[in-house]
């Protein structure tokens, strides 16, 4: 009987820990499509905890989560149902390209506000406490106060992660991938562009289309005038142009090829200073960049320790073998039990 413990004026644990799961796995699809704005989830529910429906916010410019939710119960004819609602960041408080979700939700029959993570943007933070003020006073409660609920408080961490690095620190989060083979060689062998199974090439495509911005070395051009394309998952619709910044100190970049990266959908620039990659991303609004690259440049970032999460597939003889190391709370473990769970 403990998962039943109620926790909410009117639901129980189980369906706010279900509600809070179906929010963190949709929004983590959006991952690569909202930048420089979070990926958030936001799941209403009825008074007996049942799920009324999940909304995402899509992409930057469109409606945020609370208001996609509002909006899709509405539509469904049930939003006179729905008392609680479950949302992976705090409610933002100012009008921007959208209205503040705050007020939305505070003229919505919504009664709950649970919320997973504090913004950490001074420019739209206190929803939570405009959600509390009289009259018209919601209850709110934090994720980050209930030790119960600190694995989902964890996984909204990570949702936020790279919108939340990009704004405390002003960079984005980096994730470095790399595949190695039974004897720790990066290179293919002949005539392969790759030696990881079909899963691994689903995990890093995944991993691709979910940053926005890629980061090489003109040697990895040079050898092997890599694509960069999302091919093993459809890629998202009409996304932006995607940064592909290529570290070049001398000038060898081929103009052939920047011809070809641009007709594909990159926007490719190159820098001749690794350690300004970072802040020069930051402030072109990108919340994650993933490094692709060879053994010199995967060796400078982590002398310079650029990285926040390092991906390692190793072939072996049987399945490949992942290795993750993470300096925080890791948008690519969500990204990566995500995968698995669509697989089941």
């Amino acid at each position: 009987m403990a998962e039943q413990t109620i926790f909410s004026d009117t639901v129980s644990l189980t369906a706010i820990r279900d509600g809070f799961r179906s929010a963190i796995a949709q929004a983590v699809e959006t991952f690569g499509a909202t930048a420089p704005n979070p990926s958030v989830g936001c799941t209403l529910l009825d008074a007996d905890g049942r799920i009324l429906t999940v909304g995402v916010h899509p992409r930057v410019g469109q409606p945020h989560a609370e208001a996609m939710a509002l909006a899709q119960a509405r539509a469904a004819g049930v939003l006179d149902q729905a008392r609680v609602a479950l949302v992976t960041l705090e409610p933002c408080n100012h009008t921007g390209r959208t209205p503040p979700c705050s007020e939305a939700l505070r003229n919505s029959p919504i009664r709950e506000v649970w919320i997973g993570a504090a913004d950490p943007n001074p420019q739209a933070a206190g929803g939570a406490s405009r959600l509390r003020e009289m009259p018209g006073a919601k209850r709110v409660v934090m994720l980050a106060d209930r030790p119960e609920m600190a694995d989902l408080a964890r996984d909204c961490r990570a949702l936020l992660a790279p919108f939340a690095s990009r704004v405390v620190r002003h960079r984005p989060w980096i994730s470095v991938k790399q595949a190695l083979d039974e004897h720790g060689s990066m290179v293919p062998p002949p005539g392969q562009k790759t030696f990881t199974s079909p899963d691994s090439l689903v995990l890093a495509h995944r991993l691709r289309r979910a940053t926005d911005a890629i980061i090489t070395g003109v040697g990895t051009v040079l050898t092997d005038r890599p694509r960069f394309t999302v091919r093993h998952v459809p890629d998202h619709e009409d996304r932006k142009p995607r940064l592909l910044v290529v570290c070049d100190r001398h000038g060898r970049l081929p103009a052939d090829w920047i011809a070809e990266m641009t007709e594909a959908g990159f926007d490719v620039i190159s820098s001749p200073d690794l350690l300004s990659v970072p802040a020069m991303l930051a402030e072109r609004g990108v919340n994650w960049a993933m490094v692709e690259a060879g053994p010199a440049l995967l060796a400078s970032v982590s002398e310079a320790e650029l990285w926040d999460d390092w991906l390692t597939i190793h072939k072996t003889a049987d399945a490949d073998r992942i290795d993750l190391k993470s300096r925080d709370e890791s948008p690519l473990r969500l990204l990566r039990e995500n995968a698995c769970s669509l697989e089941s």
